[in-house]
């Protein structure tokens, strides 16, 4: 198993850009991503970046404005957050080890998973 460590979270400004790194504690093959859950809701996909960093995916409420990318030279995978809203409100969690085939992807097909990182969006 991967250990994943995220860290960048903090408190923005709705339309503040914010940006969170997941350090991994071995160089994985694998696909690496982002789930965020909110108080009260559902973990739900952000965000999935492959091995060569060449079909990044997006769930469609952050497409355009959120960026996966990862330096696998640095076993770390990052996500831009751009033009943040209040919804974006939520713990943000680093995750590697898909071993799914649905899409979107669910957080149960993932065999490492961080701690997360919360993220807050004011008004």
């Amino acid at each position: 198993q991967v250990q994943l460590v995220e860290s960048g979270g903090g408190l923005v400004q709705a339309g503040d850009s914010l940006r969170v790194s997941c350090a991994a504690s071995r160089r994985t093959f694998s696909s690496m991503g982002w789930f965020r859950q909110a108080p009260g809701k559902e973990r739900e996909f952000v965000a999935i970046i492959d091995w060569s960093s060449s079909s990044p995916r997006y769930a469609d409420s952050v497409k355009g404005r959120f960026t996966i990318s990862r330096d696998n030279a640095k076993n770390t995978v990052y996500l831009q957050m751009n033009s943040l809203k209040p919804e974006d409100t939520a713990v943000y969690y680093c995750v590697t080890e898909w071993t799914g085939s649905t899409w979107p992807p669910i957080w149960t097909d993932f065999g490492s998973w961080g701690q997360g990182t919360q993220v807050t969006v004011s008004s």
